[in-house]
Formats: C-alpha cells, sequence, structure tokens
C-alpha cells in the first residue's frame, strides 16, 4: 500500500492541535468535494465511526473510517489517534499524532496507508503525490482555523 508521511510545527498547544485536526466533520470543510459525517454518538473514542463522501452527486465514493486508537494528549505527553478505512473503495488507515515541541509548539506527524479498490499498484506514486498534496493542504487549514 502506498503510503503517505508528513510533518508540521505548529505554534499552538498540544490540545488544541489535536482538537482542529480530530473535529471529523471539520475535514469535510478543507478537503474540496468531500462532505464528513460522524455516525456514531459522542466524544469520540474508540468505536467512533464516521464517512467522507467525496464527489460530486451522484459520481463519489465513500471513505469509512472507525477510530481504532484514541489516545489524546495531556500534560506535554504525545496523543495518538488511528484510523482504519473500512469502505468498499478507500482502504488502509491513517494515523495522526501530536507531540511537544520547541517553544510550546507542536509537532503533528500524519502518516497514512491508502488504496483505491480497482487501481492497479502502478499508480501508487500518484496516490502518494496526491495525498500529500491534499491530506498536507487539509491539514495546514485545519491547524489555522480555530
Amino acid at each position: 500500500m502506498p503510503t503517505i508521511f508528513f510533518e508540521r510545527t505548529v505554534p499552538l498547544p498540544l490540545d488544541e492541535a489535536w482538537r482542529r485536526l480530530t473535529l471529523w466533520p471539520r475535514h469535510g470543510d478543507v478537503v474540496p468535494l468531500t462532505r464528513v459525517r460522524v455516525v456514531t454518538p459522542g466524544p469520540t473514542r474508540v468505536g467512533t465511526r464516521f464517512v467522507a463522501r467525496s464527489g460530486v452527486g451522484p459520481l463519489g465514493f465513500d471513505d469509512v473510517m472507525e477510530v481504532t486508537v484514541w489516545e489524546p494528549p495531556g500534560d506535554g505527553v504525545a496523543g495518538r489517534c488511528r484510523l482504519e478505512k473500512r469502505g468498499r473503495v478507500v482502504l488502509g488507515w491513517a494515523e495522526i499524532e501530536v507531540h511537544p515541541g520547541p517553544g510550546g509548539r507542536t509537532r503533528v506527524v500524519w502518516r497514512e496507508e491508502l488504496r483505491l479498490r480497482f487501481l492497479p499498484g502502478a499508480f501508487d506514486g500518484l496516490v502518494v503525490g496526491v495525498g500529500r498534496v491534499v491530506f498536507g493542504r487539509a491539514a495546514n487549514r485545519l491547524l489555522r482555523r480555530a
């Protein structure tokens, strides 16, 4: 599976960076042509499920995700969230981590293994490149907005 990886260091405390990155419906505000709907009652925890619907009208697909690790940061300790992709088209996982950074800032680490069913492995490089741009921009926007 192709792996997407990037890091950011932001002038936010750990808990605020975590909050901004894990408000799932907001991901739909920053990923083009995507809406996100949480299908389990809150608050987020292991077992929380949500669906990112990408596309226009009937031409689209669902990225169904479930939280399998939920370790919020606390008292200067890093936090980590793992999402398993359980849809018919999008498979893999994503991990979002927040770590204490220099000068009270936060270092964000994003890892994602992403496979699109029916797309041959020859396209893995393209998936990684596009994924890094789309998810990197989404993370930047999430981290900038309160």
